[in-house]
């Protein structure tokens, strides 16, 4: 079969194709780089915090009814962490002032002197008496642990003592010494000037996110510190469980709290795998969101397609009547329309590809999205051929078995 009959056809009425290629192109510029969009967004959602075995995780908040001083809020935090161990299932407990992925937090500004007036990297705090990193199952790359020794007593409200020691993560490692094969002994400034308070790092974990878990190295950028604080009105305790015993263990550590308290006490429990899902809720509402309109894009082009070839059939009705009585078989005229449609398609996928890059172009300059990979394109375009053949295969059959008698008859 010829193209050039088809093209000239197409040339003589050539509203309805340029119609249908400018929406072939434009949803496939959108589709394109929602796809990219949503792939990047599901990539982050599913970037391993550091702990190990989520599922087995749960964080609990206290809030006893009366507080007390110092030391009897110490005391008590002693007392909950143990009831908490006593709890059958427990593997291991610690004491912390925020979690991962819960999207609030404490940050601080550090450095690897004291550089007055410096403009510092932050990096998410973690301040623990307990083992973070037994509890989270963290990855010790370097050096060691908190001991007891390690662990100070910290009343907020009156208290300037500062821990020596410190535990960071890789990526702290490589924002503040990006030379260095190793940051065991290095000293670690909180803040700035004279009154930076030093640090000597002791241990390093492979990889901990911080509460908000941005993108990049910022999001992997920690600290824990070995204190006990009192002073807040709100005690966090992360729990591992054994495997398969969460929902039991999360009962028994609320009702052992309780009973620790005289029921005196306002106890709430979360998962860890509860707080990925309301940290990533706004992305994976997103990635839903842009699904939807792809599908619905995907669907106007198709009912666009399937419009033009029936509103075609129509009006060719006669012309397919007289090729059939001429001896054109079924397939040439299936044929026909195809490769007309393919001509179509393929027009507003040329343009579509060239509208995807010029979108992602905006997307990177705007909002620092990353370049659209040639795949996405390669997919699209793919899509929509197949999309095009998909819709006129329907009205393109139904040309092809009109009888000539019944095309050529005179209305």
């Amino acid at each position: 079969m010829e193209i050039k009959p088809i093209f000239a056809a197409l040339m003589r009425n050539k509203t309805g194709p340029i119609l249908v290629a400018v929406q072939v192109a434009l949803s496939l510029a959108i589709l394109a780089n929602a796809l990219h969009i949503v792939n990047v967004r599901q990539a982050v959602a599913a970037r391993p915090t550091g702990i190990a075995h989520e599922e087995e995780v749960f964080t609990i908040r206290v809030r006893p009814l009366t507080m007390g001083g110092h030391q009897e809020q110490i005391a008590t935090q002693k007392a909950q962490a143990a009831a908490l161990r006593a709890v059958p299932g427990v593997v291991s407990v610690a004491d912390t002032n925020q979690i991962v992925l819960s999207n609030s937090g404490n940050y601080n500004g550090i450095g690897n002197t004291r550089v007055q007036g410096a403009r510092l990297p932050t990096a998410a705090g973690y301040f623990t008496p307990d083992s973070l990193v037994k509890t989270w199952g963290l990855n010790l790359v370097e050096g060691r642990d908190f001991n007891a020794g390690d662990v100070l007593e910290i009343d907020q409200n009156a208290s300037k003592d500062f821990p020596t020691t410190v535990i960071i993560s890789q990526a702290t490692g490589q924002k503040l010494w990006p030379d260095a094969a190793s940051y065991v002994g290095k000293k670690l400034y909180f803040g700035a000037g004279d009154g930076a308070r030093e640090t000597t790092v002791i241990g390093v974990v492979e990889r901990l996110q911080t509460p908000s878990a941005l993108i990049g190295i910022e999001g992997e950028m920690i600290t824990m510190l070995p204190t006990r604080l009192s002073g807040n009105s709100r005690i966090l305790y992360t729990v591992r469980a054994e495997p398969g015993q969460l929902d039991r263990v999360m009962k028994d550590a609320e009702q052992a709290l309780r009973k620790l308290h005289n029921g005196q006490v306002v106890v709430r429990s979360t998962t860890q795998a509860e707080e990925r899902v309301k940290r990533y809720r706004a992305d994976n509402a997103l990635a839903w969101m842009l699904i939807s309109v792809s599908v619905l894009l995907m669907m106007v082009t198709a009912s666009g397609i399937v419009g033009m070839a029936s509103l075609w059939v129509t009006q060719r009705r006669k012309q397919i009547g007289v090729r059939r009585a001429l001896g054109a078989r079924k397939i040439d005229i299936l044929r026909y329309f195809i490769t007309e449609n393919l001509l179509i398609t393929t027009t507003g996928i040329a343009g579509g590809l060239l509208g995807a890059l010029a979108l992602n172009h905006l997307l990177v300059s705007k909002l620092e999205l990353a370049r659209l990979p040639a795949e996405y394109m390669l997919f699209g375009a793919a899509a929509f051929w197949a999309l095009g053949i998909a819709a006129v295969y329907g009205p393109a059959w139904r040309a092809a078995s009109i009888s000539p008698a019944m095309a050529t008859r005179s209305a």
